[in-house]
């Protein structure tokens, strides 16, 4: 059984709209970002499987405004359907994952993802992927992507590192990853509906979320491209630790 949605919860609503304008700024800026600022909040607000369930709609979207807003910058095409089709095929699976395990393993699970996140970007490993390599190796870094979006929310540590490492310009780097998570809620929305974890209110939650995300997502642009984001990630990550630091002590009482 799910946790209820309260609607009258003002400091709750107003923690998750928060976390969409500070997801949607890192977006802008980098093209990824949402999840891994958003499904942590929701998740100590409500619950690891709200948080999942929530986010599926306002990545949709927001992915899909990416991709046309950079469609004249892809990539290799047989490289970025490969990444697409794959991480569907993991958010199956751990969607199934998300339904089946306890909230409390789930939100262990991303405490341990987020610190890996935290420490995958501290330590900013400077090898450099062709797209030969890429293309080795993208079935199972997607696969391993989507098990985590679906289970937890998060794929960031393996994907968005693995692009990293492909030394992508910025636009092309904003499309492909978009159309990776955007694949991923294609297999997450009905998947969710059959468990029972998308219900009516948690959709219109996402649907709301709109609001604080796309009046981010332009300021994140215009920092992407004219400011240095390195101020910005380092209180990103501060912030994430925080929380990392807060679910394992909840979980843990």
């Amino acid at each position: 059984m799910l946790p209820q949605i309260s609607f009258t919860d003002t400091w709750g609503l107003a923690a998750i709209a928060l976390a969409m304008i500070l997801g949607g700024i890192l977006k802008g800026a980098t093209g990824a970002g949402i999840p891994i600022i958003a499904v942590p909040v929701i998740a100590a607000v409500y619950d690891v499987k709200i948080a999942v369930a929530v986010m599926v709609l306002p990545n949709l979207i927001s992915n899909l405004w990416q991709i046309y807003k950079f469609r004249n910058n892809p990539t290799d095409n047989g490289f970025y359907w490969q990444l697409a089709i794959f991480g569907a095929i993991g958010a199956g699976i751990g969607t199934v994952a998300l339904a089946e395990l306890p909230s409390s393993f789930l939100s262990l699970c991303m405490a341990g993802i987020i610190i890996a996140y935290i420490l995958l970007r501290v330590i900013k490993p400077s090898v450099q992927l062709s797209m030969a390599s890429a293309k080795k190796s993208v079935a199972v870094v997607s696969v391993i992507g989507g098990i985590l979006q679906g289970a937890v929310g998060v794929s960031s540590p393996a994907v968005v590192t693995f692009l990293n490492a492909m030394k992508l310009a910025r636009p092309a780097f904003i499309f492909t990853v978009s159309i990776f998570f955007a694949s991923m809620t294609a297999i997450q929305i009905p998947t969710q509906i059959y468990y029972g974890l998308l219900t009516p209110d948690i959709a219109i939650l996402g649907l709301l979320t709109f609001i604080p995300l796309f009046g981010a997502l332009p300021v994140g642009d215009w920092i992407g491209r004219r400011i240095s984001p390195k101020i910005f990630d380092a209180l990103i990550l501060t912030f994430l630790a925080i929380l990392a630091i807060h679910l394992i002590y909840v979980e843990m009482l």
